[in-house]
């Protein structure tokens, strides 16, 4: 009798295996946080896909409203206008962002550093201000970059203890808003998504075959979306820093974008490009950042003490350099580059 219930169950169970409806593919664009924002869910109800991913795109506009300094009334604005003034009361999101930001700025040493706005406002990359500053206007500059004068007081209170600080949260709070988006996905029900942050990426899930993703590590020295590796990843996050996102070019020499806080000059240390995979993309986001600064050695010696969390770095010779937990995970599909490590 007993066998003759688990038949019949196991016959009702295929059967509404059999009866669930296919999963399909559902997916926008848009342009916010400075960059192209792609989302993809795969669901086998199109409305909700829908609606989620609009909810997506209504949380990040959210976010960018809050921590943008390209938005003048912004709480991150606000924060800086009163720089050395008074303490300024931010919404729990942005007091969650910037205590997460000088919490990586003390891990890093301050390689990676929030309060690098003055620095970045002076070299202007990516806008129609940029230029090669003076070392007397850097110097001054630096003057203004200081992570531990960033003060918390009750009630989400922020205070800029020194004035003519600012501070850009344009290193990280992509990364919180990819991991927004997928938290309201997974609470709503969505089990497969890939979510594409203008190059920070959050795999959610697995495929609807049960396979890994697989996300391909940017060549640094061509063209956005030429791949030079493959990594395959379920319910992780992938961000890249490098050389090639923003940049010009003076005299034949390339000023890029991660700024050193203690030089006030673009990192140049032999590193052109850091990949961070691990689960919060708010903590790739500025261990990105941090490792590339740091450079090879200390940016490996840096990943390496952080529990789940991995790193590929890539070198000016084409050098690729893997944390200890990615040694054998990374499929190199072009051969100019090579395993160094």
């Amino acid at each position: 009798m007993l066998k003759k219930y688990l038949i019949i169950i196991l016959i009702f169970s295929a059967l509404l295996t059999g009866c669930e409806k296919e999963k399909k593919l559902v997916t926008d664009s848009t342009y916010m946080l400075g960059t192209y924002l792609q989302l993809s869910v795969w669901t086998s109800d199109e409305a909700k896909g829908k609606e989620m991913i609009e909810a997506s795109f209504k949380r990040i506009q959210e976010i960018e409203g809050k921590m943008s300094v390209n938005i003048e009334n912004s709480e991150i604005s606000t924060v800086n206008n009163n720089a050395g003034l008074k303490p300024v009361e931010v919404s729990s999101d942005t007091a969650f962002v910037l205590n997460r930001a000088v919490y990586y700025a003390a891990l890093t040493k301050g390689a990676y550093d929030p309060t690098i706005g003055t620095l970045v406002k002076l070299w202007g990359i990516g806008t129609d201000r940029e230029n090669v500053p003076t070392q007397k206007e850097i110097k001054s500059a630096l003057e203004h970059v200081n992570y531990n004068a960033v003060r918390f007081q009750e009630g989400n209170k922020v205070v800029l203890a020194e004035e003519g600080m600012l501070i850009d949260l344009g290193g990280i709070a992509k990364g919180f808003a990819a991991d927004e988006v997928t938290r309201i996905l997974r609470e709503s029900g969505i089990e497969h998504a890939m979510i594409n942050l203008g190059g920070n990426v959050y795999a959610l899930g697995n495929k609807t075959d049960g396979t890994n993703w697989k996300v391909g590590i940017q060549d640094p020295f061509e063209p956005t979306g030429t791949h030079m590796g493959i990594v395959e990843i379920a319910d992780k996050t992938v961000v890249s820093s490098g050389n090639y996102e923003r940049y010009f070019m003076k005299d034949d020499i390339r000023y890029h974008h991660i700024l050193d806080p203690k030089t006030g000059y673009p990192a140049n240390n032999g590193v052109i490009s850091t990949t961070i995979i691990t689960d919060s993309s708010i903590d790739a986001d500025a261990l990105s950042t941090g490792a590339y600064v740091l450079g090879l050695e200390k940016g490996l010696e840096l990943i390496e003490k952080i529990d789940g969390t991995e790193c590929i770095i890539i070198t000016e010779d084409k050098g690729v350099y893997l944390s200890s937990g990615m040694k054998g995970k990374l499929r190199i599909v072009n051969d100019s580059f090579y395993l160094a490590n």
